[in-house]
């Protein structure tokens, strides 16, 4: 499976490679980039967007990996703090724009910039972490 977006985020690129992708790319990837990326992963290797394999270095040896949670909810604003509580809460981003009077795109932007700061890959994650934070 070869993966294409418009996020250059570590945490879709993380979730896509744990989901089975064997490429990740970024959509500025070039005409090239892409016919090279198919044929690598047909016969059976694997391709990553250089920054992405920068941070998998890093994982994988244990530099800079983030712990979910890790400083708690310390690195979240107050308004992140907000969104975070209506996640825990379960409602969905209609709900917490309607609630925070934010809009939808306001919303997404908090809850990505939320997952990146706590080191969680999705909505799940942040109520698990929510509970355990208390």
């Amino acid at each position: 499976m070869i993966v294409l977006t418009t996020f250059d985020l570590d945490e879709y690129a993380f979730g896509a490679l744990r989901a089975g992708a064997s490429a990740f790319l970024v959509k500025t990837a070039t005409h090239q980039e892409l016919v090279d990326a198919v044929r690598v992963v047909a016969r059976g290797d694997a391709i990553v967007t250089p920054r992405i394999t920068r941070q998998l270095i890093d994982a994988y040896t244990g530099r800079d990996q983030p712990v979910p949670g890790g400083q708690g909810l310390s690195v979240l604003s107050p308004r992140e703090r907000d969104v975070f509580n209506a996640i825990a809460l379960g409602l969905s981003n209609g709900e917490i724009s309607q609630a925070l009077h934010l809009s939808p795109a306001t919303v997404k932007t908090h809850i990505n910039r939320i997952f990146a700061k706590l080191g969680v890959r999705d909505r799940v994650q942040a109520v698990i972490l929510a509970h355990q934070l208390g």
